[in-house]
Protein backbone atom coordinates (compact mmCIF):
# COMPACT_ATOMS: atom_id res chain seq x y z
CA UNK A 1 0.00 0.00 0.00
CA UNK A 2 1.15 3.50 -0.68
CA UNK A 3 0.31 6.78 0.89
CA UNK A 4 0.98 10.07 -0.33
CA UNK A 5 1.52 12.20 2.35
CA UNK A 6 1.31 16.45 1.27
CA UNK A 7 4.66 18.16 2.37
CA UNK A 8 4.20 20.80 4.65
CA UNK A 9 6.14 22.99 6.56
CA UNK A 10 6.12 24.02 10.52
CA UNK A 11 7.74 25.42 13.23
CA UNK A 12 10.15 23.74 15.38
CA UNK A 13 10.04 25.07 18.79
CA UNK A 14 13.27 25.01 21.34
CA UNK A 15 14.02 25.73 24.46
CA UNK A 16 16.40 24.74 27.63
CA UNK A 17 15.18 21.47 29.29
CA UNK A 18 15.28 23.44 32.74
CA UNK A 19 13.34 26.88 31.56
CA UNK A 20 11.25 27.18 34.51
CA UNK A 21 8.38 28.36 32.28
CA UNK A 22 8.55 25.99 29.74
CA UNK A 23 5.27 24.30 30.52
CA UNK A 24 3.50 28.08 30.51
CA UNK A 25 5.33 28.15 27.12
CA UNK A 26 4.04 25.05 25.82
CA UNK A 27 0.23 25.44 26.30
CA UNK A 28 0.27 28.92 24.69
CA UNK A 29 1.90 27.74 21.86
CA UNK A 30 -0.54 24.46 21.95
CA UNK A 31 -3.61 27.51 22.13
CA UNK A 32 -2.06 29.03 19.05
CA UNK A 33 -2.84 25.30 17.32
CA UNK A 34 -6.43 24.88 18.70
CA UNK A 35 -7.55 28.72 18.50
CA UNK A 36 -6.33 27.57 14.76
CA UNK A 37 -8.58 24.16 14.46
CA UNK A 38 -11.75 26.25 15.96
CA UNK A 39 -10.96 28.33 12.64
CA UNK A 40 -11.40 25.17 10.54
CA UNK A 41 -8.13 24.67 10.02
CA UNK A 42 -4.92 22.43 10.56
CA UNK A 43 -1.69 22.58 10.81
CA UNK A 44 -1.40 21.30 7.20
CA UNK A 45 -3.03 24.26 5.91
CA UNK A 46 -0.63 25.60 3.45
CA UNK A 47 -1.02 29.49 5.25
CA UNK A 48 -0.35 27.72 8.77
CA UNK A 49 3.28 29.19 9.20
CA UNK A 50 2.06 32.90 7.83
CA UNK A 51 -1.45 32.83 9.73
CA UNK A 52 0.88 32.15 12.98
CA UNK A 53 4.12 33.49 12.98
CA UNK A 54 3.34 36.70 14.36
CA UNK A 55 1.79 34.95 17.22
CA UNK A 56 4.84 33.21 17.73
CA UNK A 57 7.07 35.73 17.56
CA UNK A 58 5.08 37.88 20.15
CA UNK A 59 5.47 35.04 22.54
CA UNK A 60 8.87 34.57 21.92
CA UNK A 61 9.56 37.99 23.58
CA UNK A 62 7.89 36.59 26.32
CA UNK A 63 9.61 33.34 26.42
CA UNK A 64 12.72 32.28 25.88
CA UNK A 65 12.94 29.75 23.20
CA UNK A 66 13.97 30.04 19.77
CA UNK A 67 12.26 28.51 16.43
CA UNK A 68 13.07 27.68 12.65
CA UNK A 69 10.72 26.47 10.07
CA UNK A 70 11.26 23.38 8.47
CA UNK A 71 9.97 21.47 5.16
CA UNK A 72 8.96 18.39 5.89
Amino acid sequence: MKARIPKHREFVISMEEDYEKAEECWARLQQIVKDYEKEGKNIFTKTFIEDNEDKVKALQEVYEFTYTIEEK
